[in-house]
């Protein structure tokens, strides 16, 4: 909820970094700077009920059971160990199972209709963990602040699959992302194929392997199985002096990085 992959420190980066790499003003920007700055609203609620929540936890020896081990008794106790001898029973930005925030949780491209489609699957990830820990408590004050989370995690959800939608209605943004990279630079005959690579044939069943795609662009097609007669590529020959194994004998191996060294090739 806090510190991992969809939590709420990854949300309000993302779209904090996406306002400043939007590379146009209006509405857009000015709404990601706006739900960046709510997101980091709901990491200070989080923080906060995570220290008060920690504030009581017991330090030491809870039960008869685990009087020997006193780490053990406060986990049982509901401390978690970590944030007692990091942050003196403080919040760190973490997830549950210790593993510090990364800032390649973030997703920024530059392109909106690639980073809303990315908030929007942040915000549906976001929303089924809250919706799983709310039956792990029966605290009614943290179930009525994790309620509040699911109504603006289902607000969040809308609100950028309507901003992708308008993008598109508008003619700033389409599929496929990004559309105004030239599309007679793409191998065109592939671009609509399902190929099937499984044992399975279930999958020619689905909407992606007949009939329109959605970008209005082609058709799609089904392709029982891959094409098997790919040669395999021949081996790489990297810099002799990074000592890989090749099928040349050691002897010209060794020799090729003598000349690499008299001629300066570094």
């Amino acid at each position: 909820m806090l510190g991992g992959q969809y939590g709420e420190i990854t949300v309000a980066m993302q779209y904090s970094f996406q306002a400043w790499n939007a590379h146009m003003p209006g509405k857009y920007r000015d709404m990601l700077f706006g739900i960046g700055a709510e997101e980091f609203g709901h990491v200070e609620m989080l923080a906060t009920m995570i220290a008060q929540l920690l504030e009581k936890a017991p330090l030491g020896i809870t039960e008869d059971a685990v009087q020997s081990d006193p780490t053990v008794a406060a986990i049982v106790g509901g401390t978690d160990v970590q944030s007692a001898i990091v942050a003196g029973a403080g919040v760190r930005p973490v997830d549950s199972n210790g593993n510090p925030w990364q800032g390649s949780y973030v997703t920024a491209s530059g392109n909106l209709l690639a980073d809303f489609w990315a908030n929007a699957n942040a915000e549906m990830q976001g929303r089924l963990q809250v919706a799983r820990l709310y039956h792990m408590t029966d605290d009614h004050g943290i179930r009525d602040m994790l309620s509040f989370l699911l109504a603006r995690d289902t607000m969040h959800q809308n609100q950028w699959v309507a901003a992708a939608k308008e993008l598109q209605e508008e003619g700033t943004e389409n599929f496929p992302v990004p559309s105004n990279f030239p599309l007679n630079k793409e191998m065109r005959d592939v671009a609509y194929q399902y190929r099937n690579f499984s044992d399975g044939q279930a999958a020619a069943e689905g909407s992606w392997a007949s009939g329109p795609s959605p970008d209005g662009l082609g058709e799609f097609s089904y392709v029982a199985a891959p094409d098997s007669t790919v040669p395999m590529p021949p081996p790489t020959h990297p810099d002799a002096r990074f000592y890989g194994t090749t099928e040349l004998p050691n002897s010209m191996e060794k020799m090729a990085g003598k000349i690499q060294d008299k001629l300066h090739k570094e």
